[in-house]
C-alpha cells in the first residue's frame, strides 16, 4: 500500500486541497508530526484515525535518527496492508519534517510506496498575506533567519523562522532593505499579524516570516507604469 505526504496549507483548514481531503478521508491512519498539523486535520479526519508520532525536543543527531526510525517502523508496519497518510504544515517538500520520514523510509523499508501531495507552501500564503507580488521573471530568495540571522544579497528575499523579528530588521534595514513581516498567516492558531514595525513582534514566534525588498528595485514589467494611474486615465 502507500505512504501519503500531504500538505496541509498555512494553517487554514478550508486550503487543504481536494485531492489532500479526499485522501485523508480515506487513509486508514492519518499520522501528525506536531500539535498544529493535528488540529487542522481534524477538520477532515475523526480523532480515531489521527496517529501521533513521538519526537524528543532535541538537536543531538543520534536522538533524532533514533525518534525518525521508529516512527517509519510504525508508519511502514500500517503501510504494509492499508494506505496511510503523514501530515506537515504548508507543502511535504518545502521546510517540512517529511523529508526525514521519506529519507528514513527510503534507506529502511525501500518496498513501502510514497507519494507527495503538494499544499500550498508558507511562502505563497506569506506573499498573498502581504500583498506581495513576485513577478514574472522577478528573482526571488528563499533563506532561514533564526536567532536574528539576517541574509542579505539577492534584491528580493523571503525569510522563514524570523524568531528574532528586532534584531533581523535592524541589519536588514543598515544593509538597504525594506522589511514586512507576517506571522501566523491563515493559521487558525494564534494571532495573525501583519506589519512593517518589529517592535510588534518581538516576541518569539517560530511562524514568523519577513519579506526583504532592496530599496529602489525597480519592476521590470510592461504594466509596472499603470501603478498610480488614476481611473480612466490614459498611459
Amino acid at each position: 500500500m502507500t505512504v501519503y505526504g500531504i500538505g496541509l496549507g498555512p494553517g487554514d483548514a478550508d486550503l487543504v486541497t481536494v485531492k489532500g481531503k479526499r485522501l485523508l478521508e480515506s487513509a486508514a491512519v492519518v499520522y501528525s508530526p506536531g500539535r498544529l498539523s493535528r488540529t487542522v486535520a481534524l477538520n477532515h479526519v475523526p480523532e480515531k484515525r489521527i496517529g501521533d508520532l513521538d519526537f524528543p525536543m532535541t538537536r543531538d543527531p543520534d536522538e533524532l535518527r533514533r525518534a525518525w526510525k521508529e516512527a517509519a517502523a510504525e508508519v511502514a508496519a500500517r503501510a504494509e496492508s492499508e494506505d496511510v497518510a503523514f501530515v506537515t504544515l504548508g507543502d511535504p517538500n518545502v521546510y517540512s519534517t517529511f523529508g526525514h520520514l521519506r529519507r528514513t523510509l527510503d534507506a529502511f523499508h525501500p518496498e513501502i510506496d510514497l507519494e507527495v501531495v503538494p499544499g500550498v507552501s508558507a511562502m505563497t500564503a506569506f506573499a498573498t498575506a502581504l500583498g506581495v507580488e513576485i513577478e514574472s521573471g522577478t528573482g526571488l530568495a528563499l533563506r532561514e533567519a533564526a536567532n536574528g540571522s539576517a541574509p542579505t544579497g539577492p534584491d528580493r528575499m523571503v525569510l522563514f523562522k524570523v524568531t528574532d523579528a528586532p534584531a533581523t530588521h535592524e541589519k536588514l534595514t543598515d544593509a538597504g532593505y525594506d522589511v514586512r513581516f507576517g506571522r501566523r498567516l491563515f493559521m487558525e492558531q494564534g494571532e495573525t499579524v501583519v506589519t512593517d514595525d518589529p517592535d510588534e513582534l518581538a516576541e518569539r514566534d517560530y511562524y514568523t516570516l519577513a519579506y526583504a525588498e532592496r530599496e529602489g528595485v525597480e519592476r521590470d514589467v510592461a504594466t509596472a507604469e499603470f501603478d498610480g494611474v488614476e481611473s480612466g486615465g490614459s498611459a
